[in-house]
């Protein structure tokens, strides 16, 4: 395991496919290297590869307003993304860059070990909990693993898409208090 200056580094130099040739910045991730709750996202976007942090764009506004909402700081939480590039025109990432980028994000899961461990989206929750996960369907349950609690939500993006999908959300961020306030 690497230290987190040796994370940092080797993420900030990663030239292991061919995200590297577009990205701007890499975006390695920040928050609280102490936090009992980890929020994981696919990649970056447009706002979050200009400026090399998580989070800045549309959706990362309307995240600080949903995390504000149940009385959550950025402060105290971890914000990633399994891939640390932008992949062009926000697709989808491949697997192959998923399974390139995964060790990089267990890092860093190793190093904040936290109790809680929220995927926003369908991409996020597919690599973390199932293959198989069907985020419209599989969202707002807990699952334990390996002594961490795994929960998925849609992610920001998808209620400035869908705004009919906030009030799930906010059902789901409800829950994710609830069980981040038995760890405080």
């Amino acid at each position: 395991m690497l230290t987190w200056n040796e994370l940092e580094e080797a993420c900030k130099t990663c030239q292991k496919c061919k995200l590297s040739e577009t990205r701007n910045n890499v975006v390695f991730g920040e928050g609280n290297k102490s936090a009992k709750i980890i929020f994981i996202s696919e990649a970056p976007g447009e706002q979050e590869d200009l400026t090399g942090r998580p989070y800045v764009g549309k959706s990362g506004k309307l995240f600080d307003k949903i995390i504000a909402s149940v009385n959550i700081s950025r402060e105290e939480i971890y914000l990633a993304n399994i891939l640390k590039c932008r992949p062009p025109n926000n697709r989808d990432p491949l697997n192959d860059e998923r399974k390139t980028c995964l060790p990089y994000l267990r890092n860093q899961v190793k190093l904040i070990h936290p109790k809680i461990i929220v995927c926003l989206g369908r991409v996020a929750a597919q690599t973390i909990i199932d293959p198989n996960f069907k985020i419209t369907k599989d969202h707002g349950r807990w699952i334990e693993r390996n002594g961490y609690y795994l929960f998925a939500t849609f992610h920001p993006s998808a209620l400035l898409r869908d705004p009919s999908k906030k009030r799930i959300v906010w059902e789901d961020f409800k829950e994710i208090k609830r069980k981040y306030d038995t760890y405080k």
